[in-house]
């Protein structure tokens, strides 16, 4: 139950706060009032969206806050709304929470049924869902819909199998080609770096050969140096005993002439790395491997790495083309088996969809019957069959009716008046928690004029309906009636007021002779207007 309803500085209200009764809560007031808006203001509350420029001039927020009293305890739900930022933040309990959480709390706290409702039921779709929401089986829906996913995600993944099967056999031939010049030079990984090095390797061990031969051509050519090195020492050996002074230079040469001897010697044996380790690749064969890759590389407009990469790609998708058949096999056997589940289960629920109309039929005939519609009104549905899968119906309910004896049912978004469709609402939601034996777990109803379009008699009847239901479950109702405002046990007043130029919004409970003055206003005023009021008040 909606127990207090607190609302700052939105639009043309700054501060009204309304205590609310169980059973019947009327507010009344002039067109433009700003009754509706009040019942906005809930709506913001349970989650939908309102524009920053409805904060009121001057405020840095606006805020809707409302107490609820529930089985379980008392809950308070607060939303507040920036006027800078136009963004809004919610609060349960004062601790911070968020929108989808409210909106999941809505069907618990308040049912808001206003002439945006009447154009819903005059969709098709929502009378289908006015039908499934009356199954006594509801897990009916959920096996439904839980299996149908299971066959839509098949048939996505074998739509998708198909559409790669399709984009790869197109390029088959290029992929093949492709295939066919890599294989013919079958690169390896790195190897264009490794050659590249060998080459690096064998340039330089010819070039250290041609310097090896060369300085042993120096050493041992036609007047080689070892030899004059040796006519030198044998010169100086001479010249030293004759003159002492050139012992030194006689011994420098010939530790020069032994240091060259040695050389000769390491420089025949050549330098341990000189041997090539991989004999059976020489330079020219490097040259050419090099040659063929670049040529490769040309051909198909990639860097080596990414050829060898592409050609573990071309094996994968032709090898997927291979593999397709087998996989679509296995694909059409999951989605047989998934489209013979959902047919089960849309027979199961197709033929409780059919025992609830017929239930449903008759209990929509009894509340409209007391609304004041002829005894002789007949509702029926009719279903359309709606194909998920071939051999798969979906039978989705459609309201059918009679209003008058003689003529042919008709749907009910076709000919209904604006009067019809606001007591064919009403009946839905009284037969909606009628089998509900916790009054006090029902949520809320709050009813946005839907006494539109009903007058007379009728006016009565509808009048008589709500008080039943509001007996059941707390109801706000917003009425230009005088017949139905007089049977609230809670009437507010909404009214605008200007101060100091400021126009407000006021909200003000009535109390006894209040009452009977607003209940005279509404029925037009003057002796007549106070007649009606005090009868409706006896």
């Amino acid at each position: 139950m909606l127990e207090l309803l607190r609302i700052r500085n939105l639009a043309l209200i700054e501060d009204v706060e309304l205590e609310f009764s169980p059973g019947l809560n009327t507010l009344t007031g002039e067109t433009g009032a700003g009754k509706s808006f009040i019942l906005r203001a809930v709506d913001f509350l349970m989650g939908e969206r309102m524009e920053a420029k409805l904060v009121r001039p001057g405020a840095e927020k606006a805020s809707v806050e409302a107490l609820f009293v529930l089985p379980e305890g008392e809950t308070v739900i607060r939303r507040e709304l920036s006027a800078e930022t136009g963004r809004s933040r919610v609060f349960i309990n004062d601790t911070l929470s968020s929108q989808p959480t409210i909106r999941d709390m809505r069907s618990r706290l308040v049912v808001h049924t206003s002439q945006h409702g009447q154009q819903k039921l005059m969709s098709p779709a929502f009378q289908a869902e006015v039908l499934d929401s009356f199954l006594p089986n509801q897990a009916l829906l959920t096996e439904r819909n839980d299996r149908f996913a299971i066959l839509n995600d098949v048939l996505e993944r074998k739509k998708q199998l198909l559409a790669k099967f399709d984009d790869i056999e197109k390029q088959r031939d290029f992929l093949e080609y492709q295939k066919k010049e890599i294989d013919k030079v079958n690169p390896q990984p790195g190897e264009e770096d490794e050659l590249e090095d060998r080459k690096k390797i064998l340039k330089d061990r010819e070039r250290a050969g041609e310097c090896l031969q060369n300085a042993l051509d120096v050493l041992h050519g036609e007047i080689g140096l070892l030899d004059a090195m040796t006519l030198l020492t044998r010169e100086m050996e001479i010249i030293s005993r004759l003159f002492p002074g050139f012992e030194d230079d006689r011994e420098a040469i010939e530790e020069l002439r032994m240091m060259l001897h040695d050389l000769d010697s390491r420089l025949r044996k050549g330098p341990k790395n000189l041997d090539d380790p991989d004999e059976n690749m020489n330079l020219d064969d490097v040259e050419e491997r090099l040659f063929e890759l670049a040529k490769l590389k040309r051909k198909l407009r990639r860097g080596l790495d990414e050829i060898v990469n592409l050609k573990t790609e071309i094996d994968e998708n032709l090898s997927f083309l291979d593999a397709c058949a087998l996989d679509l096999k296995n694909l059409k056997i999951e989605e047989d088996r998934a489209a013979r589940a959902l047919k089960e289960a849309l027979t199961r629920l197709n033929r409780a969809r059919k025992k609830a109309a017929k239930e449903l039929s008759i209990r929509i005939v009894d509340e409209l019957t007391d609304l004041g519609f002829s005894e002789h009104v007949k509702v029926n549905f009719e279903f359309d069959n709606r194909e998920l899968y071939p051999g798969c119906e979906d039978h989705r309910g459609r309201l059918m009716w009679v209003p008058n004896p003689g003529q042919a049912p008709q749907p009910l978004d076709k000919i209904a008046s604006g009067g019809e469709l606001s007591r064919f609402l009403l009946a839905l939601v009284t037969l909606r928690d009628s089998d509900n034996p916790d009054h006090d777990a029902l949520p809320s109803l709050i009813f946005d004029e839907v006494d539109a379009g009903i007058g007379g008699l009728t006016l009565n009847s509808v009048g008589a309906k709500l008080r039943d239901l509001a007996d059941r479950q707390q109801m706000l109702l917003i009425t230009h009636w005088p017949q139905l405002a007089g049977k609230a046990d809670r009437h507010f007043l909404i009214q605008k007021e200007v101060v100091n130029d400021e126009t407000y919004t006021r909200c003000d409970r009535l109390e006894n002779s209040q009452i009977k003055q607003e209940l005279s206003r509404m029925a037009g005023g003057g002796d007549q207007g106070d007649a009606l009021a005090a009868q409706l008040l006896k």
